[in-house]
């Protein structure tokens, strides 16, 4: 008979072993599961035939970027500042983008556009295999002219033939996917296209986080801060706490620097930040009256543009506001030589508002002044219009300024080789699914229970041993029987334990 202690132990080992692993993949599963999506891009031209149809000497119209999108490539507009969740066992995906875009064309003698469509904030979800894209759509019908607004419509259908979801790391990214107008859609299009028209593809690039477990404590990496004073007692009246400038300069002449013909760049020190479709100039410093409505500020940052034929640095930026309009300045460098505070532009600053202790002023159209024009070579007449404006004043050290779009930590490709689905995402080399560490103390289980397993069989394989002799003299003994060979597998193999599985990973 078997060592019953032995046998015992080995069965007691199993025991133990399954319920860790029990234990184990659960917490494995609710861990994969709790993933938000937090920043990233969306990159999607809606139909590049549309944009030359507005643009073209029919409609003789524009396009305007709305909310910090951007464009990037030859014809696509890239969203910005993703949210949502991910669920890399189901596939499960979910995220709403910030920015948008209008079209105007056909212009009437009063002033209005015949055709006037704007689309804005694009959200994709994915769910047992299918895709939507759903959109904000506002615009006047193409035959009536009636004005219809629309949240969230489903406006395209997403061909994921191919794409597994499950499993994917950080950022999770999809690149080329075909998508078709649905009857809401083309509805919501005014009236342009039809059901079934295939719209430009659509790539995207998130970043996905772990959320942390339910009721765990906030994080104590960070001491927490004392409340601050809402200004300084020796500041100047209508001193300010902080305060940032947004300005992009102008969309096509970033374009024309960075494009075939300007093959340069810019470049960004003291402190300026790129937001995509902008450049942020920050710690701002002067006053402000909310109640006149007037604003001196001097700000930090300078943006380098560099290329064929081209040297054009611009910094310190200056705003003024006064009477409902402002002026930004800044100091221009080109051929080696320095102007300070060039008047650049002029814009509409009768929005500037204070909300609480923030005054902002959103996107404000803004056009070139004569000094403006020199400063760029001439490139562009007085009176041209620019990117617009946009500011905002901390009034206390607790206010928090507007964030700037948030692009995620990688990017997609700018123009896909062909429409098609991409690779299934996947975590990439280095980086974590967030069940690594479950995957690899399952294996450790399923190796020890391999372990116990071989034990109980090599105990049941010993010889017995030879009954005692009677009193008296003693019995030859009895012949040993071969050991089984060590290391020999049951029938199961060596970690043949029914009802074990290994955990994914």
């Amino acid at each position: 008979m078997p060592s019953r202690p032995v046998r015992a132990s080995a069965v007691a080992l199993l025991a133990t072993l399954a319920a860790l692993l029990g234990a184990l993949l659960p917490a494995a599963a609710a861990h994969a599961a709790s993933r938000t999506v937090q920043g990233g891009r969306l990159d999607w031209g809606i139909k590049s035939s549309f944009q030359s149809y507005v643009t073209g000497p029919v409609a003789k119209g524009a396009f305007r970027l709305k909310n910090g999108a951007a464009t990037v490539g030859g014809s696509l507009f890239r969203f910005h500042s993703a949210t949502g969740s991910y669920d890399p066992d189901s596939g499960d995906f979910e995220a709403a983008f910030s920015g948008g875009v209008g079209f105007q064309g056909h212009q009437k003698p009063d002033g209005t556009y015949e055709l006037d469509l704007t689309v804005s904030r694009p959200t994709i979800k994915i769910r047992g295999g299918g895709g939507t894209l759903y959109a904000d759509v506002s615009g006047k019908a193409k035959d009536t002219g009636a004005v219809s607004t629309r949240t969230q419509v489903p406006f395209a259908t997403l061909g994921l033939g191919g794409v597994n979801m499950t499993g994917g790391g950080s950022p999770v990214t999809l690149t080329g996917i075909p998508a078709t107008l649905t009857e809401q859609g083309a509805e919501a299009f005014a009236g342009y296209y039809p059901a079934g028209t295939q719209l430009d593809p659509v790539s995207l690039s998130v970043d996905v986080k772990t959320a942390p477990p339910a009721g765990s404590p906030p994080s104590a990496s960070a001491p927490a801060q004392p409340p601050q004073a809402s200004q300084d007692p020796q500041a100047a009246p209508g001193a300010f706490a902080d305060a940032a400038v947004d300005w992009g300069v102008r969309r096509t002449f970033r374009e024309y620097v960075t494009g075939s013909v300007g093959q340069g760049r810019w470049t960004l020190a003291d402190g300026a930040q790129d937001g995509g479709a902008l450049f942020r100039f920050p710690q701002g410093k002067g006053a402000y009256d909310g109640r006149k409505g007037t604003l001196d500020a001097a700000f930090a940052g300078t943006v380098h543009f560099t290329g064929a034929h081209l040297d054009l640095k611009l910094g310190k930026p200056g705003v003024k506001v006064e009477n409902g309009k402002g002026v930004l300045s800044a100091d221009v460098t080109t051929g080696g030589e320095t102007k300070h505070a060039v008047a650049l532009v002029e814009f509409d600053a009768r929005g500037l508002k204070t909300e609480g202790a923030l005054a902002r002023l959103t996107e404000a159209p803004a056009t070139l002044t004569e000094g403006g024009a020199q400063a760029f070579g001439s490139l562009y007449k007085a009176g041209t219009e620019m990117d617009p404006v946009s500011l905002s004043v901390a009034l206390d050290a607790t206010t928090q300024l507007p964030a700037l779009p948030d692009l995620g930590s990688a990017a997609p490709p700018a123009a896909p080789a062909a429409p098609g689905p991409s690779p299934a995402p996947a975590a990439r080399a280095g980086e974590s699914s967030g069940t690594g560490p479950y995957a690899t103390l399952g294996a450790a289980v399923l190796v020890l229970a391999g372990v116990a397993v071989l034990l109980v069989l090599r105990t049941r394989r010993r010889p017995q041993a030879a009954p005692h002799a009677p009193a008296g003299p003693a019995a030859p003994s009895a012949p040993s029987a071969p050991a089984a060979p060590t290391g020999q597998a049951g029938p199961d193999g060596p970690a043949g334990s029914a009802g074990v599985s290994r955990p994914r990973p």
